[in-house]
């Protein structure tokens, strides 16, 4: 009963959305805002086993790779830069520059070294993934428990050996969080990556159904980019839930005392 109770929550407001949606557009005869039914039925046409093999399969290709570059990067540079305080103090100013500029701005720049291809539209995802998975991993590393660490010293736990089975599973809630961050931003960045100088994606795409006024095609592929994002954050929350079993339970252990 607990299982299908949090299924009906997760998916009672979306089923709720789209029936209101659904209800106030029948009779709309906006040209911009067509009714949900035509967006339907075109969703229906439009995004065909073809056009997911063309479209949909290589986006989520270039996520994949910006975002598991991204996660190497921001993790290992974290470590380095959260377990010495002198490295922190010097790269602090740096990291901070540079996580202030959006990462759209610099896709005209990246596209100068880059080129076109696929590399430029990784390119931009490492990197605005990349900074909410590093400040969290430093944070976290930060915030391993002394006492932790002096006990896994005094037991002759040092070099790779207290990387892996102290800091990091110490650390690991605030880099999953990071993680977490990381993946809606990759999401977005994969649509605005292909607005440029693209032939082929999901962002390239919706951009070429709105410059050729095909509104139904337009919105079946929003909803289609929507229904993506809740797929990968679930299954995310799912492996999130599953390496970080030890956690849950120890935040469960503390709510009930």
């Amino acid at each position: 009963m607990g299982v299908l109770k949090k299924i009906l929550l997760a998916i009672g407001l979306p089923v709720v959305l789209f029936a209101g949606w659904f209800l106030l557009s029948d009779s709309s005869e906006s040209f911009y805002a067509p009714p949900l039914r035509d967006i339907l039925a075109a969703f229906g046409e439009t995004w065909t086993a073809d056009r997911i093999g063309t479209d949909v399969v290589p986006s989520l290709l270039r996520l994949a790779a910006g975002y598991a570059l991204a996660a190497v990067l921001g993790v290992t540079m974290g470590l380095a830069i959260g377990m010495n305080r002198r490295l922190r103090a010097t790269v602090e100013p740096v990291l901070e520059f540079f996580r202030a500029i959006p990462p759209p701005v610099l896709v005209p720049v990246i596209m100068l070294f880059a080129g076109i291809g696929d590399g430029m539209k990784v390119i931009v995802i490492v990197f605005g993934c990349v900074w909410p998975i590093l400040l969290n991993t430093v944070e976290g590393v930060r915030a391993v428990d002394s006492v932790v660490l002096d006990t896994a010293r005094a037991y002759g736990v040092t070099g790779p050996a207290r990387i892996t089975r102290v800091i990091l599973p110490s650390a690991s809630p605030q880099i999953a969080a990071g993680l977490r961050q990381a993946l809606s931003i990759a999401i977005i960045l994969m649509v605005i990556s292909e607005m440029f100088a693209a032939s082929n994606g999901l962002g390239f795409t919706i951009v070429q159904f709105q410059r050729s006024f095909a509104i139904p095609e337009m919105w079946s592929g929003i909803i289609l980019l929507g229904l993506l994002g809740f797929v990968l954050s679930l299954l995310f929350r799912l492996a999130e839930r599953r390496a970080l079993r030890w956690y849950e339970g120890l935040r469960a252990a503390q709510r009930t005392r």
